[in-house]
């Protein structure tokens, strides 16, 4: 009974609840009791169907990988490997990974000048189509660019979740992911999948603060990540980090435009990007210079400027002449201190 007590404890928060109550909600005692009993049965039971879930697609991540693996490894041999019809492959939105202009032009020219050394992996899907699990650009470029009507590719003998999950992680996992590439890779892993941050950071090898920082980019206004999603070499998860910060203290606007201009701009630096989009601290207005005659004769020119009050004075004795009137003007400053103690 105490343990039962001690569970229905953490079920009436301390802090008012603004819900009006169920129209069937106990009334007594031990009816209250009850219903918070099941209450607890039924958060359990979701519970266990969550965890149960999530332990399903980790092993299906698993097996996905190293099936995916395996087809890699087997890419060197001729094992399993078969000219497919470019035609029959269907891409899946979303997993084709964003390359740079500078990858893309690279990766072209060796497709171009080379043997397909890495087949693309594929599942068939029926009706005669094929799924592309891993090789979009290399697709893309042997269909757009190269104007070939096949290409060497392995089967996929997985279902459809793991072969989401292999494609996932095999972007997630490659060389040179831009961060902002690996935070929608994160976010098809949370939002298909069901996968919290615990798990990424253990099925990725990622560290706590790597991850953190990659899902700042979700903390952007959704204009900011449009713009990156054309270009996601260009804004790293540090800038990211900044951004965020600017963007908190209501510099919006400012912040969209700044990354639009990173993104559209090859010349531009992040730093340069990041100082557009701080706030500019106001301008204090110019004064003239006063001047100060004796006579028609001009003694010295007065400036105000950020707290400083400055003399100059010409002529051939304008040091002696500053260096006397240093002396009265602290005078004064003096004896005007001295007056406003005695008030």
């Amino acid at each position: 009974m105490s343990k039962l007590l001690d569970k229905t404890a953490a079920l009436e928060p301390n802090q008012p609840n603004h819900r009006p109550p169920r129209p069937d909600s106990p009334r007594t005692a031990p009816g209250r009791m009850f219903d918070y009993a099941s209450r607890i049965n039924e958060a359990e039971d979701r519970a266990i169907a969550a965890t149960s879930e999530a332990e399903q697609a980790k092993q299906q991540l698993q097996d996905a990988l190293a099936q995916v693996e395996a087809l890699k490894q087997a890419g060197g041999s001729t094992a399993g490997v078969v000219e497919i019809d470019i035609s029959t492959l269907v891409e899946v939105p979303g997993r084709r990974r964003v390359l740079s202009p500078t990858e893309y032009e690279e990766l072209k020219a060796n497709l171009g000048e080379s043997d397909l050394v890495h087949p693309v992996v594929y599942r068939p899907i029926g009706d005669g189509r094929n799924e592309i699990v891993a090789g979009n650009n290399r697709v893309a470029i042997y269909r757009d660019e190269l104007k070939r009507d096949k290409i060497l590719g392995i089967p996929f003998n997985g279902d459809a979740k793991q072969a989401e999950l292999g494609a996932t992680f095999s972007n997630l996992l490659a060389p040179s992911l831009p961060d902002f590439e690996k935070y929608r890779q994160f976010l098809r892993l949370q939002g298909e999948f069901g996968f919290t941050r615990p798990d990424i950071i253990k099925a990725s090898g990622l560290s706590n603060s790597h991850v953190a920082r990659i899902l700042a980019f979700d903390n952007l206004p959704v204009a900011a990540r449009e713009a990156i999603a054309k270009r996601p070499d260009r804004v790293g998860g540090h800038a990211a980090e900044e951004f965020v910060a600017l963007t908190k203290n209501g510099n919006v606007e400012a912040v969209v435009t700044a990354i639009e201009k990173l993104v559209g701009d090859e010349s531009m630096t992040q730093k340069r990007a990041l100082e557009l989009a701080r706030p500019k601290m106001p301008k204090a207005a110019t004064r003239n210079a006063r001047t100060i005659n004796i006579g028609k004769k001009k003694l010295c020119e007065m400036t105000v400027r950020n707290g400083v009050v400055g003399l100059r004075f010409n002529g051939k004795q304008g040091d002696v002449t500053a260096d006397e009137w240093a002396d009265k003007i602290e005078s004064f400053i003096r004896a005007q201190i001295s007056e406003q103690s005695k008030e």
